[in-house]
């Protein structure tokens, strides 16, 4: 639209304004003054629109994001005026109380019956003899402890009394050998980078609690963990460079000492050479799960590198002989690697939230893009519950998801080409941003395997500006204390 000259009008030629359009009387000159009105009228609707945008983000940004199922963005069985909501007739899943299997860390006790055994003759009716179950009736019992317990081992002392020599009792176990078990600093690990517990706050907890554990212990000891865990990461890293799909996403992390400037973090002389170029001003975590053999394993490289460039640094353990992979992440250019090719796949589901966050302004037209993508995640479901192959679900895709995509996709064209969406407006820039990436955001309409989105990788994220220990555990489906304790002696007998 091309801007129209600056106008000013005070209050009184604005009440003669309006008194000649009431009368139908408008003079020439007073033509070009309510185009520009409707000109500025416009600028105030798109400058809403945009505020609203905004709003909605920072909302989500300060109280995490809503449920962006279609239904509930577009308003879809809510009762109408004067109708009470329907009441479930079932309760849902998660409802009632914890069953005794899911107390997976309980220290279990078996109590066998005070008066009876089993093969004695039933005191009740004295026909029959009585045979063991085979489940127990649980009890649960819950007592307060401190994250990390302790023992103390009073080893007895005798001297002689002739000679003065003392002879003292043997410790009992591991705490003959080593002060600290395997799982202190493995729970350390774990509360301090995957629950944002910090050194000095566990050590006042600690202290309260009569097993006092000073921060500087716990930094050695979650420091010997990590060193313990190196070779299996570098075994992780080599594994997941020969993967077929990567799902790559950053996210900013607070590092107190590149936010000082003292550690500049500069990658090695023999990283790629993309990896050799400057680096981003900010810190990231780049989470990558990649897919191998049919086993995921999520990494993380926190630092000053981007995505792309930690792709670089992954794609060069790659053996020379595999063909180019997949790399699903959104359509950011940093997060693509620059020395390796990638066959490139956008999260759809990324260009789907750009819908939902403009429902408000534009229902309508919101509620067609919403259902017919909807319709796409249900032909993948159909694809998850048979267990197809990589090439059936592309086969099933090309039947049941190609035609929805290309007639979004004409629609959309259409929008622009009859002038019904200004390009400019928020639903004109989410339109124009999915039709730019269109080719990657339908890859999985031409390449077997490729994913739909990289919600599996916005999930490994874990807790904003924390490592996110728990993260790689819930892709993978270890349990974190687990996986950080009895991974070294394994370590040590590969190595």
């Amino acid at each position: 639209m091309k801007p129209r000259p600056e106008l000013i009008l005070s209050r009184e030629e604005v009440e003669q304004l309006r008194g000649r359009l009431v009368a139908g009387q408008l003079q020439q000159p007073d033509y070009g003054v309510v185009l520009k009105l409707l000109d500025t009228l416009q600028v105030l609707m798109d400058a809403l629109e945009n505020k609203k945008g905004s709003i909605r983000r920072l909302l989500k940004m300060l109280f995490g994001a809503r449920n962006e199922k279609t239904a509930t963005v577009t308003g879809e069985g809510k009762p109408q005026d004067g109708q009470k909501p329907r009441r479930s007739t079932s309760a849902g899943k998660g409802h009632g109380r914890t069953a005794a299997k899911g107390y997976w860390g309980a220290k279990r006790v078996q109590v066998p019956h005070a008066q009876l055994t089993v093969g004695e003759q039933c005191p009740d009716c004295a026909r029959g003899k009585l045979y063991q179950l085979m489940d127990f009736s649980p009890l649960l019992w819950l007592e307060g402890r401190a994250p990390v317990a302790a023992t103390l081992y009073e080893c007895q002392r005798m001297r002689c009394s002739a000679c003065g020599t003392v002879f003292t009792a043997s410790p009992p176990g591991e705490a003959a050998e080593k002060k600290y078990h395997e799982s202190v600093g493995s729970m350390i690990a774990l509360l301090r980078y995957g629950n944002g517990m910090p050194f000095y706050r566990l050590q006042q907890l600690q202290r309260s609690m009569g097993i006092p554990l000073p921060a500087s212990v716990q930094w050695q000891l979650v420091r010997q963990k990590a060193q313990a865990l190196q070779p299996l990461y570098q075994a992780l890293m080599h594994f997941a460079a020969q993967g077929t799909l990567f799902h790559v996403d950053d996210t900013s992390v607070k590092i107190l000492e590149l936010l000082k400037g003292g550690a500049s973090n500069h990658p090695p002389t023999d990283s790629p050479p993309h990896a050799q170029e400057k680096s981003s001003s900010s810190a990231h975590t780049t989470a990558i799960v990649a897919e191998a053999d049919g086993h995921q394993i999520a990494l993380y490289q926190s630092g000053r590198k981007i995505a792309g460039q930690n792709m670089d640094q992954l794609l060069s353990r790659r053996e020379s002989h595999r063909a180019a992979p997949i790399q699903m992440c959104d359509a950011l250019a940093h997060n693509l690697p620059k020395a390796f090719q990638v066959i490139l796949a956008n999260c759809l589901s990324h260009a789907r939230r750009k819908f939902v966050e403009i429902v408000e302004p534009f229902p309508r037209e919101v509620e067609l893009i919403l259902h017919t993508v909807e319709q796409v995640y249900a032909n993948e479901e159909i694809a998850r519950n048979l267990k197809l192959s990589a090439q059936e679900r592309l086969e099933l895709h090309q039947r049941r998801s190609a035609f929805l995509m290309e007639g979004l996709r004409d629609w959309m064209q259409n929008q622009f080409a009859t002038k019904t969406v200004e390009p400019n407006s928020v639903l004109g820039q989410a339109v124009s941003y999915t039709l730019k990436h269109w080719q990657p955001l339908t890859l999985f309409l031409r390449v077997p395997g490729a994913p739909l989105d990289n919600n599996i990788c916005y999930a490994a994220r874990g807790i904003t500006n924390i490592m996110p220990t728990p993260g790689l555990c819930r892709v993978v489906g270890i349990l974190p204390r687990f996986y950080s304790t009895f991974c070294p002696p394994s370590i040590a007998d590969a190595a």
